[in-house]
């Protein structure tokens, strides 16, 4: 039960939405990319990530100093159906704005 309510609850919110259907729709996205891409503050596009990877719905991987995070695999058909359903909505999705670079050669990643 507690499992259902917190998946529920996770999108149960437009923004958490959209970036859940921008990580979908781009794969691995950096934090960074996802705060210039959605005009959003760190410390909010953290909140709504640290909500979805809880609910089950996100995986993390760091690189350096950033933060990726993907769609979770595998997993479970209940979140599976959801991102299905999600991928129907007419949600306004921002385009991907790249915006870390690389610590070592100053390079955009």
């Amino acid at each position: 039960m507690e499992t259902f309510l917190k998946t529920i609850s996770a999108v149960n919110d437009e923004t958490r939405l959209r970036i859940l259907n921008f990580i979908d729709i781009n794969k691995q996205v950096c934090v960074c990319d996802i705060e210039n891409s959605f005009d959003m503050i760190q410390s909010r596009v953290s909140r709504h990530l640290k909500i979805l990877k809880e609910a089950g719905f996100l995986s993390v991987e760091r690189k350096g100093r950033w933060a990726y995070y993907d769609i979770r695999t595998p997993m479970d058909e209940f979140r599976q159906s959801i991102l299905k359903e999600i991928s129907y909505l007419e949600l306004n999705i921002p385009i991907l704005k790249k915006s870390c670079s690389n610590e070592k050669d100053g390079a955009t990643i």
